[in-house]
């Protein structure tokens, strides 16, 4: 798979890190999962420590996928390394392994990961939305990290 030399990296403000994710992760570890919201546990790289974030967990046709709207993330890094991790929703905890996809494969994902939460995360897109052609949606691809999970049971 070919990365890009600068890898595209967009940084939460305050009030996503402190506001937005925060009540999204506590209303998810309540058990509310808001529009298939899940909390992402994963083992840091370094630390070898858990570490938390909400994401959205996109299902396409019973396969499932996370996508990272912001780039090479520290929960991207951490996953790569990693090779799976834990979604949790309440108490409902499901260990997953996940394999990253090759640029030439994301742009389907990217479109329903759009369709679905456009709303959320388009401001991350640079205008692309679910409408944006295969060409537009390839050319952005390796900005977009994009991982196929599959229950840990079942790999």
């Amino acid at each position: 798979m070919t990365r890009p030399t600068e890898q595209r990296y967009l940084e939460p403000g305050w009030f996503t890190q402190q506001v937005f994710n925060r009540g999204i992760s506590r209303l998810t570890r309540l058990g509310v999962s808001v529009w298939g919201s899940r909390v992402l546990r994963v083992r840091g790289r370094k630390s070898g420590e858990w570490k938390t974030t909400p994401v959205n967990v996109l299902t396409i046709d019973d396969q499932r996928y996370l996508v990272a709207p912001r780039g090479v993330t520290q929960w991207v890094r951490n996953l790569r390394v990693a090779g799976g991790g834990e979604l949790t929703v309440g108490r409902r905890v499901q260990a997953f392994t996940a394999d990253e996809l090759p640029d030439d494969a994301k742009a389907p994902i990217l479109r329903n990961y759009l369709r679905r939460w456009k709303f959320e995360v388009g401001v991350f897109f640079d205008g692309l939305d679910a409408n944006a052609s295969d060409e537009q949606l390839a050319a952005a691809a390796p900005g977009f990290p994009v991982f196929h999970i599959r229950d840990a049971a079942r790999s």
